[in-house]
């Protein structure tokens, strides 16, 4: 793999930030803002543009703050990725890549991030998110428990 890894750390993200436009795309397209379609018992789809960070913290930040943060954070990202050893690590990096990339391009095109994911139980509700803010929590989540698991052993 370590010839490979360039690729498959574009491969892999490449494929999360063309999932997340291309999803973004569609609601943008095809959900009016604001609206909410039911599709379970626990989730909607919604269209809302969120200026601020991840589940809308950080909003006092400003779009020029987050668009410099995430391009910090991809080049630190891309920089470690190659130079881990495991897959599982790597994988959740190019996770963290791809979502990363999805929500800076947002951030560029609009200054606002779209999303659309609305998990809830009764009246208590998850924050919105899209495909790149649950590939950043599952890259993290894996890149995380691979660190703790590393160090025990």
């Amino acid at each position: 793999m370590p010839n490979s890894k360039p690729l498959f750390l574009i491969i892999i993200a490449s494929l999360v930030t063309a999932l997340d436009y291309v999803t973004k795309r569609a609601i943008e397209s095809y959900v009016m803002p604001f609206e909410a379609i039911d599709v379970m018992p626990f989730l909607r789809i919604v269209h809302v543009k969120n200026p601020a960070g991840a589940f809308s913290l950080f909003a006092g930040l400003g779009n020029k703050g987050f668009i410099f943060i995430s391009i910090t954070a991809i080049i630190f990202i891309i920089i470690y990725a190659l130079k881990v050893s495991t897959k599982l690590e790597f994988i959740a990096l190019s996770l963290i890549l791809g979502g990363a990339l999805g929500n800076l391009l947002d951030r560029l095109k609009s200054g606002m991030v779209v999303d659309f994911i609305d998990l809830y139980i009764g009246s208590h509700h998850w924050p919105a998110f899209n495909i790149a803010d649950s590939a950043i929590t599952v890259g993290m989540i894996l890149f995380l428990w691979m660190t703790l698991t590393q160090k025990r052993h």
